[in-house]
């Protein structure tokens, strides 16, 4: 016998199903990562062939509201309501899983149940809402897969409101649930958890310095920090990085103020007892925590001796009602800075009437001061933000109404158009943060539409380009972008850099009359142009095929467009165009990756995609850089073949700029960048590569680039799903 025999040896290898095991490319760490693409698949997923959004649609509202409304006052022993109202705590788990959404790449947000998963179910900031959650399995329970959990978590908190008395915007269902951790979602760098605020800033001075595409001012904080930045009480420097924050997540001042104060109108912050004696995180915690985290087996640990955040105390002196209690606390008395018990900054009044106290969340007959974070206090000493406020106190319709709409807004932000929308229960007024497209006509002659689009002379780069560029803008991320609506004739896209404004508007003057002429939108004209294009250069590989095209797209008008929010969905960086707006710290390949992603393409859609595009010659600005092909124009697998061909030598030029050299001789055949010739290097790219240059490879490449290409060109069509 040998030595593997010996009493004892664990038989699976150590760490192999854990997360303390290696990954197998952290031998190598500047390898290029393509999880981002590999996530959410089918393997992971327990619910293969089914369709959520039609499987809501057979929901008994009614009944689950009701549910929601009567588990909201209905105390559990184990987890105690606070004044015997779940409401404060279902709203913070609202609250939480929608603030994490921000404008920049459309990232975070509650529209798919990620706050079951870590980072999130363990941030410091989600402290005990993994309780939450567990209250409401029951229901989840109940209604089994007709309800996501992605949308329960945001209709618990809205039924919250409604309970404590708001008359709220309304709420639509169809958000879908992943089913493990998102790669794709970049929280920032450091590791530990709520590290100096400058770690993320070039100035923590200056709020706007913030790096992107963060929002929140501390890794494991969904806002900014309640004590003021980094944990130092000054309300007007709080102000800055709140404005700063809210805006990166869509709010502007008056949804900022109405959604610090209706957010504090409700529930209370638990400090009352010792940090220190919580146990670790949920993902952090040991097995027989059943999944639980933050837990405190050294003292009470529940009711009034809860611990979270640290500051301890409701704001409102009904924290269980939808009044005007903050505003009258807050600008009715003077504040000062205390210590929580559990050691946090707060700020609590001075001279506060007995009758104006909240009383204990256990014993009614105790009063405690109500008090106010950093946050609170910017909202008073601040400027702007105190002109909102007076504005609300003046009238408190219209706070009831603000309030409303950002709460919608915030729980709705990352679910895209209101044509997703799904329920009873949904608005029908459409709001210009929704990216309204109006319907577009369906009868016109598609065929004769398309031969007026040949007739007119345009090239296929031409043709192919300006259709890429108005599809490249949708992210699945949020819904946002996409060519239905056209947009890319109006301010500011017509005027990116990465749209060639010359160029557009060249093309554009030739397909609008067309659009005009024919009955089609000019959205249509555009993706059929490119249809076309890809038609033709297919044709010129020698394969007769058709690009699938249904009508439909409508045109948006500049008056449906939020200009101001569509800067964000600005490229600046399309390696399948072979283009960067400027040299960034990311590589190129890295930014190609990310825009992948953000439109929703696997690893092998994206190899084709870029394959193609270079065989057609659609580089911004006509450059060669990657068109490793002497027929440009043809749907030809030539950038493969040349690529994976040892004839040629990669030579260095500059930081993203090499040399394809005859082996031979030196002589130099083509010009590449780094999204080139990353898919002959990386060795999973490279696979995919291969597939591509073998020599039977044709007509695989035409029909997969065709099956992408649609992906790409349908990705916002949702009447089409």
């Amino acid at each position: 016998m040998d030595g593997s025999d010996k009493a004892g040896k664990c038989p699976v290898m150590h760490g192999g199903q854990t997360t303390t095991g290696s990954h197998v490319m952290e031998w190598w760490p500047k390898a290029l990562n393509l999880d981002i693409l590999h996530q959410h698949d089918t393997k992971a997923n327990p619910l293969t062939g089914f369709s959520y959004r039609e499987e809501v649609k057979k929901l008994d509202v009614a009944a689950l509201k009701a549910d929601i409304h009567a588990l909201l006052t209905d105390s559990q022993d184990w987890w105690p309501a606070d004044w015997g109202h779940y409401g404060g705590l279902m709203i913070r788990m609202s609250w939480h899983a929608a603030g994490t959404y921000r404008v920049q790449d459309g990232r975070g947000g509650a529209g798919t149940g990620n706050h079951r998963f870590a980072p999130l179910n363990s941030w410091p900031d989600n402290a005990n809402l993994d309780k939450a959650r567990r209250l409401l399995w029951p229901i989840k329970k109940k209604y089994g897969n007709q309800i996501s959990w992605a949308d329960l978590m945001g209709l618990a908190g809205t039924i919250a409101y409604e309970n404590m008395g708001l008359k709220t915007f309304g709420f639509a269902y169809g958000r879908e649930d992943i089913w493990h951790p998102e790669k794709d979602v970049y929280w920032g760098s450091e590791k530990e958890w709520l590290a100096p605020s400058d770690e993320r800033y070039g100035d923590v001075g200056d709020a706007s310095s913030m790096e992107n595409p963060l929002a929140a001012v501390q890794m494991g904080l969904i806002y900014v920090n309640p004590e003021g930045v980094n944990g130092q009480p000054d309300p007007l420097k709080t102000a800055q990085h709140v404005r700063e924050t809210f805006a990166r997540m869509a709010m502007n001042d008056e949804e900022t103020v109405a959604l610090t104060a209706g957010g504090h109108t409700v529930g209370k912050a638990h400090g009352n007892g010792r940090a220190e004696n919580l146990g670790p995180a949920p993902e952090g915690a040991a097995l027989e925590e059943g999944g639980l985290g933050w837990n405190n087996h050294k003292t009470r640990s529940i009711g009034r001796d809860t611990v979270t955040s640290g500051i301890e105390g409701a704001w409102t002196t009904h924290p269980t009602k939808w009044d005007m209690g903050y505003f009258k606390l807050l600008f009715g008395y003077e504040w000062e800075l205390k210590k929580s018990p559990a050691g946090a900054w707060q700020w609590e009044p001075i001279d506060i009437k007995e009758e104006d106290k909240p009383v204990d969340v256990e014993d009614p007959s105790i009063r405690y001061n109500p008090i106010m974070t950093d946050a609170d206090m910017a909202m008073k000493m601040d400027p702007a933000y105190r002109a909102v406020c007076e504005k609300f106190m003046a009238d408190p319709a219209s706070f009831d109404d603000a309030f409303a709409r950002a709460w919608f807004k915030l729980t709705h932000r990352d679910m895209g158009p209101n044509t997703r929308y799904i329920g009873p229960d949904a608005p029908k007024e459409i709001l210009i943060w929704q990216d309204p497209v109006p319907a577009g006509a369906t009868g016109y002659d598609v065929a004769a539409v398309k031969a007026k689009i040949a007739a007119a002379g345009l090239s296929v780069a031409d043709m192919v380009a300006t259709a890429w560029d108005s599809a490249r803008t949708f992210r699945q991320s949020d819904y946002r972008g996409g060519a239905n609506g056209a947009r890319i004739r109006l301010a500011p896209q017509k005027d990116w850099d990465g749209n060639e404004p010359a160029r557009l508007q060249t093309v554009l003057a030739v397909l609008e009359p067309i659009a005009a002429e024919t009955g089609a939108s000019v959205a249509d004209v555009i993706v059929l142009a490119g249809n076309l294009g890809v038609e033709q250069a297919a044709k010129a590989a020698g394969f007769d095929i058709e690009v699938p095209f249904a009508p439909g797209r409508g045109d948006a008008t500049a008056e449906m467009t939020d200009a101001d929010s569509f800067k964000w969905l600005e490229p600046l960086a399309d390696g399948f165009r072979n283009w960067q707006k400027k040299d960034y710290v990311v590589s190129a390949e890295e930014m190609l990756l990310d825009r992948a992603q953000l439109m929703g393409l696997t690893a092998p859609e994206m190899t084709v995609l870029l394959g193609g595009m270079r065989a057609m010659g659609t580089n911004h600005g006509g450059t060669a850089h990657g068109v490793f092909t002497d027929r440009v124009g043809a749907l030809t697998t030539d950038f493969f073949v040349n690529l994976t061909d040892m004839a040629w030598k990669w030579v260095p030029k500059g930081a993203n700029l090499y040399e394809l050299q005859d082996r031979k001789t030196g002589a130099k055949k083509w010009t590449a960048t780094r999204a080139d010739l990353v898919f002959g290097s990386n060795s999973v790219l490279r696979a995919y590569a291969e597939i591509y240059a073998q020599d039977d490879a044709g007509a695989k490449f035409v029909q997969d680039f065709v099956a992408a290409w649609t992906k790409v060109m349908t990705a916002d069509r949702y009447d089409l799903a």
